[in-house]
């Protein structure tokens, strides 16, 4: 009966605290790739990037992407200025 005592206490004093998120650190720079041979001239590269995972940045490497149509454009995926990470896509 004490430990659940206790544990509302502890729980509701804390319940009040709010802790503001904070930004993620700098990206590391991006690592070199080596690109392989096109399996299919219907694909386009998409290179590698860092992703941020909640706690630390873990590197996803690149990779061939299905090409949808002749007339449309392959953006790449990039991180803007404010730190938000813009998948890459199609245009």
């Amino acid at each position: 009966m004490r430990q659940c005592v206790t544990a509302i206490i502890l729980c509701t004093g804390l319940a009040g605290c709010f802790v503001a998120p904070s930004a993620p650190p700098p990206v590391p720079a991006p690592r070199v790739e080596v690109v392989p041979p096109p399996p299919t001239p219907r694909v386009v590269w998409q290179p590698g990037g860092w992703h941020w995972s909640g706690g630390s940045y873990a590197w996803v490497p690149g990779h061939y992407v299905q090409r949808l149509a002749a007339y449309h454009r392959w953006v790449p995926g990039h991180w803007t200025p404010a730190g938000v990470w813009v998948a890459g896509r199609w245009v």
